[in-house]
């Protein structure tokens, strides 16, 4: 069998060291016509996606002879659409797109692209998304009436389906990103975040809880995937929740909540935001911006609630001989830094995202050889395995986006879209909290079990139109329907990443699901925050946006004290409610709901601070009498 065989281990690697090469050189030289580079990098993709998850992974002899030989067929077919393309790129471009008959090879080649792009997606990310697909495509052929010529032409033939938007994004985006991502938690820099983490707050209440919390956040930087964050740095932090006494499914759902954050984390983030920039036709640099402050809201709420949690409960952080001391990390390891400022400082320049990446990439070696700490660790061998498992890893990026092309590809020629903004509309009765909270749960609902990137195109494409007909801005529209293609890896019942965190803690779904809502609550409320208030998306004066912070900074903070039960003091259930309440109405933008929230805070602080005081006096009173 050719997977037992020295070559069968060995040319997966040189494949994706050949695909690594070809998208360095579009860097270089400028990319080719559209049907030659995502062609190209779709053809990549696929071959590797069959050698590198074959049909049968483990079976008996006949079976794996069979399943190999289904692998190869699934090649060939790979090979022979693209290779059409290609021979037939003249005929391609000038035919009329719906108007000309199909070719006989061109329905057999069209058909074929969208069975293996169906089989790719189910090896790759699971059967949610293919499924997805075929009830697109179901809906199209026996409800919208579309003829089957009219399909095969939009999923093969034109950049409106297979070969669209998300293909290109994976080809242009985010091959490079995932590769410098590789290469940076491999040259030692997912150990300078860890040790910076346990530094900074390992030491306060609830510290591990903490670091979970902001090693996740830098973890998804560089990973922009959920799940990856979770195990990777949630084998660390895990049990270190559990040895200082936080309960498993709180355990878990620290982990789970802040790695989902590392989706919105700018600078790099998850795929979707790169998909994001190409539908709002602006720069990722203009993502990164809109994205910044929700951002730090989410992972400040996260943060407050872990201490709150911490002090109610009465957990201690961890002993001083245990952690790293911050000046000896900085001294280190602080230089690994600089690729990610790297990044920043070319898309601040003006360069385009692809380019970014490429000055990152080319930056982390030299990086890790300014010191003997972590200079050591740099060698051919680690370079080619990061270039190889990156590559690996952006496989299942490239499959969801070529099935989501056809999703995609049936809401277009369909008008689907048109009629679910119809709908929406409709049923809301022209209410916008109504459409937000109905568009909330349609996305948690289209999310579950899809990645993010797969989750978000769907949803761009049905809800985002209803939104922006309702007077939301482009911005904002985008943005609440991508938190909530983020929110639903972590709401029950279907919760990629709750799962992942839960099987380390050892929580129950339920358990582990209702503690990562409450952790979650203020990222389920943010995406409302910035349609109601832009200036949080950093849209109008800047003395708006100033006061837009300061508020919402307080509003969450409140909600996590009213979620956790503990503020000056633990709090009693009249408290919390008074928090709760103070929280909504910062959280709205407006003058009005802005004194209402200080007023109510103002109760609580009076409140507190009369039982502190009694339980002062009585302290004293009984050591007096002693």
């Amino acid at each position: 069998m050719l997977g037992d065989s020295k070559l069968g281990i060995w040319t997966p690697g040189v494949i994706a060291l050949a695909m690594f090469g070809f998208h360095f050189w579009v860097v270089a030289t400028g990319a080719p016509e559209v049907f030659h580079f995502r062609g190209t990098h779709l053809l990549f993709s696929l071959v590797l996606i069959f050698l590198w998850h074959p049909l049968f992974a483990k079976a008996a002899k006949g079976k794996a002879i069979l399943g190999g030989i289904v692998d190869c067929l699934f090649i060939a077919m790979s090979f022979g659409v693209i290779a059409y393309l290609f021979v037939e790129h003249d005929h391609v471009l000038t035919r009329f797109a719906y108007v000309d008959d199909l070719r006989p090879i061109e329905l057999f080649f069209g058909i074929g692209i969208i069975l293996v792009s169906l089989e790719a997606a189910r090896r790759t990310v699971g059967l949610a998304l293919p499924i997805t697909a075929l009830l697109f495509l179901f809906y199209g052929y026996f409800i919208a009436g579309l003829r089957p010529g009219e399909l095969i032409d939009q999923m093969y033939l034109t950049t409106e389906g297979i070969f669209g938007i998300p293909l290109n994004v994976s080809a242009t985006y985010m091959v490079l990103f995932i590769v410098f991502g590789s290469l940076v938690e491999r040259s030692g820099t997912g150990k300078l975040f860890m040790d910076f983490a346990m530094a900074l707050a390992g030491g306060t209440a609830g510290g591990p809880a903490k670091v979970a919390c902001m090693t996740s956040a830098m973890f998804g930087t560089i990973s922009g995937s959920s799940t990856a964050n979770v195990m990777t740095t949630g084998t660390f932090t895990i049990p270190l929740m559990r040895r200082i006494g936080y309960r498993p499914a709180f355990a878990g759902a620290v982990e789970a909540v802040a790695s989902t954050g590392g989706q919105i984390m700018p600078p790099i983030m998850g795929a979707a935001a790169f998909v994001m920039a190409e539908f709002m036709a602006v720069s990722y640099l203009t993502v990164i911006g809109i994205a910044i402050l929700p951002a730090l809201l989410y992972f400040l709420a996260v943060f407050v609630a872990v201490h709150f949690e911490a002090k109610r409960v009465g957990l201690k952080g961890l002993p001083k001989p245990d952690l790293p001391e911050m000046g000896k990390v900085l001294r280190e390891r602080g230089h690994q830094f600089l690729p990610l400022a790297v990044i920043m400082g070319v898309l601040i320049y003006g360069y385009s995202a692809p380019y970014a990446a490429t000055a990152g990439l080319l930056s982390v070696i030299p990086v890790a050889m300014l010191r003997k700490t972590t200079r050591a660790t740099i060698t051919v061998k680690l370079v080619i395995e990061a270039l190889i498992v990156g590559i690996r890893n952006s496989l299942q990026v490239a499959a969801a986006c070529a099935c989501s092309g056809i999703v995609i590809g049936v809401i277009a020629l369909s008008g689907v879209g048109i009629e679910f903004t119809s709908f929406v509309i409709n049923l809301s009765k022209d209410t916008l909290l109504l459409a937000l909270i109905l568009t909330a749960v349609a996305g948690i609902i289209l999310g579950m079990g899809l990645p993010t990137t797969p989750a978000y195109i769907v949803q761009v494409a049905l809800l985002v139109p209803a939104l922006i007909k309702l007077g939301v801005p482009l911005e904002s529209a985008h943005m609440f329907v991508f938190y909530f293609a983020i929110l639903s890896a972590i709401t029950p019942p279907v919760a990629i990443t709750l799962y992942a965190a839960n099987g380390l803690s050892g929580a129950g779904l339920w358990e582990g699901g209702v503690a990562a809502m409450k952790l979650a609550a203020t990222g389920y409320i943010i995406p409302f925050m910035f349609v109601y208030g832009p200036s949080l998306l950093l849209i109008g004066e800047p003395v708006t946006i100033a006061i837009a912070c300061v508020t919402s900074v307080i509003g969450v903070c409140c909600l996590a004290a009213g979620l956790h039960g503990y503020f000056l003091r633990r709090a009693n259930i009249v408290e919390r409610l008074l928090l709760v309440a103070a929280a909504l109405a910062l959280i709205r933008p407006g003058l009005t709901t802005d004194l209402v929230g200080a007023a109510l805070i103002g109760i609580v602080v009076a409140l507190e601070l009369v039982i502190l005081k009694r339980d002062d006096e009585g302290v004293a009173i009984v050591g007096k009498s002693r």
